[in-house]
C-alpha cells in the first residue's frame, strides 16, 4: 500500500435498511496513525460506520476502501490486519481470560506469548488465570481491548471503548493508543464520552443521523462553529473595574466572566494583563460538549 493512500476511505457511503437511512453520503480519509473520534447520538451512524469498514455489512451505494481493499470482499489479509472492539464484548465464560486471548492470537498467527503480554498491558495479569464468567464488565472490556491489539492492527476501531472502565484504566488505554498511533496504527473510537476526548484525539467526525455535519480537530472545529471565548477573571479586591462591571456576568465574590469572540480576545486579554486589579485570568475556549450542541442545533435549525 503506497504511504500516500489513506487506510481507510469512504466517498459517498450509504446504508439503507428498507425506508430507514442509517447513513447518508459519508466522505472522508483515514491516514496513518490517525487518532480519530466519531462522535453523535444513539442511531447517528457510527456502529453502522464501523461494520460498513469491517466489511461485516456492505454499503447500499458510494465506494469504501479499507487498507486499499473493499472490506466486504474478505480478503483474509485485510482482516487480519484490523483490530474490533465492540460496544457489548462478549467471550465465553467457561474460558479463562488467558485462553480466550491465546484463542484469538491463533487467529491472527500470533505466538501465544503476545497474548500473555497484551493480558499484562491491560492489567489483566493476575486475573489471567481466571475464568471469564466471573469478571466485572471492566475486566471484560479490557479483555475486548486485549483481543482487538492482537498482532499490531494497522487499523483499529474501537466501539466505545472507555466503557466500565475506572478513570485510571481509562487513562492508560488512551496512552496505549496514542503509543500505537506513534507506531503507524490508525485509531478511530467512537465515544459518548466527549469531555476525556479532548488532548486525546488529533480530530472529530460529529455524526447525527447518518450525515457528518463537522470533521476536524477542535482549533477548526471552533473556527467553524464561531462560539464565543469565555475569559474569567479573579478581581484582586471587591472593586470592580469599569470594563468589566455591566459587561460580565459574576460567577463569585470576586470572580467574573467575559464573553467575547475569537477576533477580539486578544485585545481583551491585553486589558486585563494590564488592569494590577485583575489577579487572575483563564481562557475558556469552546469545549467539544459545546461544539457537539452547536453543530447539531445548527443543522436542526436548518431544517435537514
Amino acid at each position: 500500500m503506497k504511504a500516500d493512500l489513506h487506510v481507510i476511505e469512504l466517498e459517498g457511503v450509504a446504508k439503507r435498511y428498507g425506508a430507514v437511512e442509517a447513513v447518508r453520503d459519508v466522505s472522508f480519509g483515514l491516514p496513518q496513525g490517525a487518532r480519530v473520534a466519531l462522535v453523535g447520538h444513539n442511531g447517528a451512524g457510527k456502529t453502522t460506520l464501523m461494520k460498513l469498514m469491517l466489511g461485516l455489512i456492505r454499503p447500499s451505494a458510494g465506494s469504501l476502501r479499507v487498507l486499499g481493499e473493499d472490506p466486504a470482499a474478505g480478503v483474509a489479509g485485510v482482516r487480519q490486519r484490523l483490530g474490533w472492539l465492540p460496544e457489548n464484548v462478549s467471550f465465553n465464560p467457561a474460558l479463562t481470560g488467558r485462553e480466550v486471548l491465546r484463542f484469538f492470537a491463533r487467529l491472527k498467527g500470533e505466538r501465544a506469548a503476545a497474548a500473555d503480554e497484551l493480558l499484562a498491558r491491560v492489567g489483566l495479569a493476575e486475573a489471567a488465570r481466571r475464568r471469564v464468567g466471573g469478571y466485572s464488565k471492566g475486566m471484560r472490556q479490557r479483555l475486548g481491548l486485549a483481543q482487538a491489539m492482537l498482532g499490531h492492527p494497522r487499523a483499529l476501531l474501537l466501539d466505545e471503548p472507555t466503557t466500565g472502565l475506572d478513570p485510571a484504566v481509562r487513562q492508560g488505554l488512551y496512552e496505549m493508543l496514542a503509543t500505537l498511533a506513534g507506531g503507524g496504527t490508525t485509531v478511530l473510537l467512537s465515544s459518548h464520552a466527549l469531555e476525556e476526548l479532548e488532548g486525546r484525539v488529533e480530530r472529530v467526525v460529529i455524526l447525527d443521523h447518518g450525515r457528518v455535519v463537522a470533521d476536524g480537530n477542535m482549533t477548526e472545529l471552533r473556527q467553524l462553529a464561531m462560539l464565543p471565548v469565555r475569559l474569567r477573571l479573579t478581581l484582586a479586591a471587591e472593586a470592580v473595574p469599569d470594563w468589566v462591571d455591566g459587561q460580565a456576568r459574576r460567577i463569585g465574590p470576586r470572580l467574573f466572566e467575559l464573553s467575547c469572540l475569537q477576533e477580539d480576545k486578544m485585545t481583551l486579554l491585553r486589558r486585563a494583563a494590564g488592569d494590577p486589579r485583575v489577579a487572575d485570568l483563564e481562557v475558556l475556549q469552546p469545549t467539544l460538549d459545546e461544539l457537539y450542541g452547536h453543530f447539531l442545533r445548527n443543522r436542526a435549525g436548518r431544517g435537514e
